[in-house]
């Protein structure tokens, strides 16, 4: 059977450098890619060498989301797994942002932050 995994997530964001910034901070990624994207639009690929977020800012000055888990095909989290929690945690209080809903549970340990344009983030240690 063939290898099947996810590549990217294409999420629209209000400022590429700022959340491209967060990304680096917090989860140490760096830039695969960017430029001019759909739409006279701008995107910045950010990510490790198997996978990424794609960030993507239109041309317009963009709306607000409606609330994802009411929404069909809205966008609910966005899940990270890494090898320290503790170090990621403290990462993400130094960005200005705010861990909540801790839990610990099979098969994992786990925190979720929402950054700057309300994008929540799970972030998911499994040792």
């Amino acid at each position: 059977m063939s290898e099947v995994r996810l590549e990217h997530v294409n999420v629209t964001v209000s400022d590429l450098d700022r959340s491209a910034k967060m990304l680096f901070d917090v989860f140490g990624w760096g830039i695969r890619w960017e430029g001019a994207s759909k739409d006279a639009g701008r995107s910045i690929h950010v990510g490790g060498a198997d996978s990424y977020l794609a960030l993507y800012k239109e041309a317009r000055s963009g709306s607000t989301k409606e609330d994802s888990y009411t929404t069909v095909g809205g966008l609910n989290h966005l899940a990270v797994v890494v090898d320290d929690l503790d170090d990621i945690e403290a990462k993400v209080i130094a960005a200005g942002y705010v861990p909540n809903s801790h839990q610990d549970y099979e098969p994992g340990t786990r925190f979720y932050f929402e950054d700057h344009d309300g994008i929540e983030y799970e972030v998911v240690s499994y040792d």
